[in-house]
């Protein structure tokens, strides 16, 4: 009786071992999200000081813009000391050349390697306007419509709800399909907080929402949803016949010569790959692993500054993506109700005024990114033909703190095109009431 007892007890005791293993196995990854979205919520080691002096440097592609780009480097010099971001880089371009790139503070804290104009970020949803981007050349090269139903393009879609859905309203939100916190397939929705899972291929990722209804009608409201961009990555594949990564390389990042632009999950720009970390006033912590291959084309690219830039310069060039194109993607969706949806959001992209000091008011198109130690912004303003992209490793509170100094690059950048303009203008001018002396014949 007494050896039965023993055993018994040996059974409980490891059973509860076991549960509280598991417990700990598939908990840990939540209060991994939950430490790095809440402060309160982190661990008290493991923290870093930040130093300063931080390390400091540009790369200037045109002699123009020295005075702007001098400017630009203590402006990013001065906003990285006061958000506490291990570092702060930007790129600008203009008439589709990168005109100036730069970065201040460091990639790698610890093994104290200082952040250049190369290192490279996560982008979180900025890859929605990368993918915008690939989706745009498919229209331009007349291989995709985006109000045909998606069925048109996949035949196998896991649920029938999303037959009806186009490509245009799932770029634009207003698909109806949930977003993460609406998502009702649990099993997805712990995927979406552990990221501990790869997928190879976007149509496997739909696994993780295809058993959810849809949370309105389409067409009728907006609600962001990166699950709307990972089933047009999905559509995308299909409608080329080509895996949507190997698409993106053929028609946007090669022709660009993009090289930076890749999966958070590869790992050939190591070398100039940002660290991301969590913060805590001034001191850094490294952030959690985690796999974004379930999102990349709704979040999970990695990219330079520079390649951001270029990127987005490349939209107003009229012979990479057609002038007719373009338009119909940066016009903000109207709901079925004729009203503009709540966040201007075109294809892809956000449209936006804003009045800069010394300026005036400019329309640009933009998209911002929040990723898991990391944030990015992407801005064209096409009537002074400008493109800016900004990244840090870390995550604000408030996403603007790192952001909005895009508008002191505007003030420095603008003023130099407007006079470059202006003389050009004049150049024209003399030319037509001084035309060259030459034979003339009769």
């Amino acid at each position: 009786m007494k050896t039965g007892r023993i055993k018994k007890q040996s059974f409980t005791k490891f059973a509860f071992i076991a549960m509280a293993g598991l417990v700990l196995w598939l908990g840990w990854p939540i209060y991994g999200f939950v430490s790095n979205q809440f402060e309160t919520a982190r661990l008290p080691f493991g923290w870093v000081e930040l130093q300063d002096n931080a390390p400091a440097r540009q790369e200037l592609y045109d002699d123009t813009y020295r005075v702007a780009g001098n400017d630009s480097l203590l402006l990013l010099a001065d906003r990285r000391s006061k958000i506490h971001a291990p570092s702060l880089s930007a790129a600008v371009a203009i008439d589709g050349k990168l005109v100036w790139a730069g970065a201040v503070g460091w990639q790698d804290v610890k093994a104290d390697i200082a952040a250049t104009p190369t290192t490279v970020y996560r982008i979180g949803s900025t890859s929605k306007a990368v993918t915008a981007t690939g989706l745009a050349r498919l229209v331009t090269l007349e291989s995709f419509d985006l109000d045909a139903p998606i069925s048109t393009y996949s035949s196998d879609l896991p649920n029938i709800l999303w037959a009806d859905l186009t490509a245009s309203q799932l770029a634009s939100h207003t698909a109806g399909l949930p977003g993460y916190e609406e998502n009702t397939d649990w099993i997805g929705f712990y995927k979406s907080l552990a990221l501990t899972s790869h997928f190879n291929n976007p149509k496997d990722a739909l696994s993780m929402f295809d058993g959810g209804e849809l949370v309105y009608q389409p067409g009728s409201d907006f609600l962001y949803s990166s699950y709307g961009t990972i089933l047009l990555s999905a559509v995308m594949q299909d409608a080329s016949g080509t895996p949507y990564l190997k698409l993106m390389n053929e028609t946007v990042f090669a022709p660009l010569g993009l090289h930076t632009i890749e999966p958070d999950t590869e790992r050939n720009n190591m070398k100039h790959r940002a660290v991301s970390y969590q913060t805590k006033g001034r001191q850094i912590k490294l952030w959690r692993f985690v796999d974004l291959s379930h999102k990349l084309a709704a979040g999970g690219f990695v990219a330079s500054p520079s390649d951001l830039a270029r990127l987005g310069a490349a939209w107003l060039d009229d012979d990479f993506i057609a002038p007719d194109v373009r338009d119909d993607f940066w016009e903000p969706v109207r709901l079925t109700n004729g009203n503009v949806n709540i966040q201007d959001y075109a294809i892809g992209w956000r449209r936006k005024s804003r009045t800069i000091k010394g300026v005036g008011s400019l329309t640009h198109l933009n998209h911002g990114g929040i990723s898991k130690g990391s944030q990015t912004w992407l801005m064209i303003v096409p009537e002074y033909g400008i493109s800016i992209a900004i990244s840090t490793n870390r995550r604000t509170d408030v996403f603007f703190d790192f952001a909005d100094i895009y508008e002191n690059f505007l003030e420095e950048f603008i003023p130099i095109i407007q006079n470059q303009r202006l003389e050009n203008t004049k150049t024209d001018m003399e030319l037509y009431v001084y035309p060259p002396r030459g034979n003339v014949k009769f």
